[in-house]
């Protein structure tokens, strides 16, 4: 049996210290470090991207006459139903100043098939949906 201690193994601190200050000149510095700012033409690309016109909360504060897009969705976060309609439709239903997060609650008015009785929750809870 050999008699060394189990230090034998284990670097000195002065080595270490060594040791951790050739690791840190050998890393070169690269772009994907988290604190590295992303290049331009990332952002260009990310701007130009037509999805980055207007986000979901966007969407659902604005006007049905102000939006571009051909059909609206909404989907119920309980009972699961989604409803589509056409935003040429939903003018005519609800008029072109009606603002689409009310138009979708209308839409999903007295519809929910998740009923508990009360009448503060029997009521669909909309997620706006992208086609």
């Amino acid at each position: 049996m050999i008699d060394r201690p189990a230090s034998w193994r284990t670097p000195t601190p002065k080595q270490m210290e060594k040791l951790a200050a050739e690791a840190v000149r050998s890393r070169a510095p690269s772009a994907a470090t988290p604190d590295a700012p992303l290049p331009a033409e990332y952002w260009e690309s990310v701007l130009k991207d037509p999805r980055a016109g207007a986000t979901e909360a966007q969407i659902r504060l604005r006007r049905l006459s102000e939006i571009q897009r051909h059909v609206l969705r909404v989907s119920c976060r309980r009972c699961e139903r989604t409803v589509e309609i056409q935003t040429v439709d939903a003018v005519r239903l609800y008029g072109g100043n009606a603002v689409w997060k009310d138009a979708a609650r209308r839409l999903l008015d007295n519809t929910c098939q998740q009923r508990t009785g009360r009448h503060e929750e029997d009521e669909c809870w909309p997620a706006f949906d992208t086609p």
